[in-house]
């Protein structure tokens, strides 16, 4: 499983989740993740969605379960995820989610952290949150340091944008611990779908 997980993009990991939820097509998928914008993520386009589908088929993540034909349209294969597949999207997300690179990887373990449980999130975003501190106390100490140096303060701006982003994330990442703390916190797949997830399946299938 290590290389699988190596080797998923983070649209793969989104296929992944989607089948997750149930089976689809490539084409239903395309249109699902747009519907939730999920292109501020990773670029969708019908190409990189085929392919990325034939490499999780081939590696045995996904399976075909059937082939529709609608009218005049051209056949839509469905697909349905495989144990292997289930496992690699907690793997990665477990991979991605402590890492302290503002990676497009870590926004997609992000949006897709619900998949493992309350605890081990909360573990792991806490790993994410010391690196960062880290990174913070090491960025600010040469930044201080290149100051006391007579380093004129122009060639500073991107370690000063860089401070000021970490600082935000820092804080940020202590206000969603301690809402994992909170039991009234949801999380999870929600067991009854809401009217809008059912208006967006509906939506993504025409």
């Amino acid at each position: 499983m290590t290389d699988d997980v190596d080797r998923l993009t983070p649209l793969g990991l989104m296929v992944l989740a989607l089948l997750r939820e149930g089976d689809m097509h490539p084409y239903e998928m395309i249109r699902l993740m747009r519907l939730r914008r999920d292109d501020r993520l990773v670029a969708i386009t019908n190409g990189t969605m085929y392919h990325t589908v034939s490499r999780l088929l081939k590696a045995g993540l996904i399976a075909e379960v059937g082939v529709d034909r609608d009218g005049n349209r051209p056949e839509r294969t469905t697909y349905t995820l495989t144990d292997a597949g289930s496992d690699v999207v907690a793997e990665w997300v477990r991979r991605q989610l402590p890492r302290a690179e503002r990676s497009p990887e870590f926004r997609v373990a992000l949006a897709e952290a619900h998949n493992l449980p309350r605890d081990e999130v909360r573990a792991l975003l806490s790993q994410r949150r010391a690196a960062l501190a880290a990174t913070h106390a090491e960025l600010a100490g040469g930044h201080r340091s290149a100051h006391e140096q007579g380093v004129p303060a122009q060639f500073l701006l991107e370690v000063e944008r860089d401070l000021a982003v970490l600082t935000a994330e820092i804080a940020w990442l202590d206000g969603v611990l301690e809402r994992l703390e909170d039991p009234a916190f949801p999380w999870g797949v929600p067991t009854t779908p809401s009217e809008r997830y059912l208006a967006q399946r509906k939506a993504a299938r025409q």
